[in-house]
């Protein structure tokens, strides 16, 4: 099967239907196009993110199923809480948005590349400057060892990657996230396909006819006037 080409200079343009993706590899729905700030949006509020190397063209994908947590479906081990009782780390949001992304963009044991390009690190921060991209982070002695960032749209906060320096360090930054977004109002997280951490913490698989439905509906709506206030 051909894949659908974008026009990079037609950020307005509409991608395929979800449907149409690519049973393997699973959710590739199709290439090219560009990250501009509108299309990035357009893309997340359809299930629809990018993924790909650096110096290839930009895939774009909607798997089947799609790994989600519900807020209130968190689930933190004992001993997690007690280590975010012990207050081991100090938690901001948006106060090293582009350092989290470098962080997350840096090789990962045994690997020795990036899916975080130049690219996507511009586009990105754009979004960030336009209040859509979030970082949390997690700090000790005042170093950076952990975090995370994503896209807020309506109700739903899409997690993008995340990172740490120090043992539960991301844990501890992810959970508080999360309970900082329930108080914010949102009503879900994407956390895009399945991974036995986040599985740990309370995510799970749902049919991406089912996720399409839930952003339709959370989406379009507002969370607290408070969320990402400093």
């Amino acid at each position: 099967m051909k894949l659908p080409i974008l026009d990079p200079s037609t950020p307005k343009q509409d991608f395929p239907a979800i449907e149409s993706a690519l049973i393997e590899p699973d959710g590739l729905l199709a290439v090219g196009g560009c990250l501009d700030s509108q299309r990035l949006i357009n893309a997340y509020q359809h299930g629809i993110f990018p993924w790909y190397n650096p110096g290839e063209p930009i895939l774009w994908w909607s798997p089947n199923p799609r790994l989600v947590l519900f807020p209130e479906k968190l689930n933190v081990s004992r001993s997690l809480k007690k280590t975010i009782r012990k207050n081991t780390f100090k938690l901001t949001f948006n106060h090293a948005f582009p350092q989290v992304m470098q962080y997350c963009a840096a090789p990962r044991d045994k690997e020795s590349g990036t899916w975080i390009s130049e690219e996507m690190f511009v586009a990105y921060n754009q979004l960030h400057q336009q209040g859509i991209a979030h970082s949390f982070e997690a700090w000790f002695d005042d170093e950076l060892v952990g975090g995370l960032y994503g896209i807020a749209i309506g109700q739903v906060f899409f997690g993008e990657s995340m990172f740490h320096r120090k043992t539960d360090a991301s844990k501890v930054a992810f959970c508080c996230l999360v309970q900082q977004l329930s108080k914010w109002g949102y009503q879900l997280i994407d956390c895009q396909v399945h991974t036995n951490h986040l599985t740990s913490l309370g995510a799970e698989e749902i049919d991406r006819a089912d996720f399409s439905l839930l952003l339709q509906k959370y989406c379009s709506a507002s969370p607290s006037d408070q969320a990402w206030l400093i």
